[in-house]
């Protein structure tokens, strides 16, 4: 998959599991400023991108995703799907 679909499946996910309208979530939002995510909220969208992709996310890679952007990012470089 390319950066820009892994983005725009991220941002699907986004959307949903934050309760945000999808037309606002962009690579730019951050987790915990932008969509108030707290510790447990980004625990489970880091499981569910790992199920998604099927990309296996420490909980120190973890710790340095911040946006959108960077997941994706993540992604790329570590899923199944290169």
């Amino acid at each position: 998959m390319t950066k820009e679909e892994v983005l725009n499946k991220i941002c699907d996910m986004v959307a949903e599991q934050f309760s945000v309208d999808r037309d606002k979530v962009n690579g730019n939002l951050n987790f915990q400023n932008d969509l108030d995510a707290d510790s447990i909220d980004f625990v489970e969208f880091v499981l569910a991108l790992e199920n998604e992709f099927g990309a296996e996310i420490s909980d120190e890679a973890a710790e340095n995703i911040q946006i959108i952007n960077e997941a994706a990012d993540f992604v790329v470089s570590h899923s199944d799907n290169k």
